[in-house]
């Protein structure tokens, strides 16, 4: 039960900072505004991928029902690492989200299946939460990144 509120309170934790980050200031000049409104959009964007792996990650109940979702999602962050090409250290944050996610879906073909899930075969809750708290701090920099321009 500890292990569950634990990584239940690393998703809140994880969603209350990205979405508290997510607030830009409006005070640029409009060369600085369209870079911040497209940083603004991937930020949405990838608070929307990290908070969908986490939760999928601690909501696992089908090994490859796993493994499909976070596979959407990469392909999700590999698009948004492709609109942001030209920011060099944008691209690479978002690089190391979808790392983050692909490592996530690799440990989650190491699962046990979703028969022996249903049967009470416990996931390592170490391993989960080390998961969830990757991508969390991917998420983080992709965020730090826009907010230092």
């Amino acid at each position: 039960m500890q292990k569950i509120i634990t990584s239940t309170a690393l998703v809140f934790a994880g969603a209350l900072l990205l979405s508290g980050c997510a607030t830009g200031s409006g005070t640029a000049d409009s060369g600085a505004e369209a870079s911040a409104d497209s940083c603004e959009v991937v930020r949405v964007a990838v608070r929307d991928i990290s908070n969908g792996a986490q939760n999928a990650i601690l909501a696992v109940s089908d090994p490859a029902e796993l493994q499909a979702s976070l596979d959407a999602l990469s392909e999700r962050a590999d698009a948004l690492d492709e609109q942001a090409a030209d920011d060099t250290a944008l691209a690479e944050a978002l690089d190391a989200l979808d790392e983050k996610i692909d490592a996530a879906s690799d440990w989650a073909a190491t699962l046990p299946t979703a028969a022996e899930i249903e049967a009470g075969t416990e996931i390592d809750a170490e391993a989960q939460a080390a998961q969830v708290e990757g991508i969390q701090a991917a998420a983080v920099s992709i965020t730090e990144v826009c907010t230092a321009k």
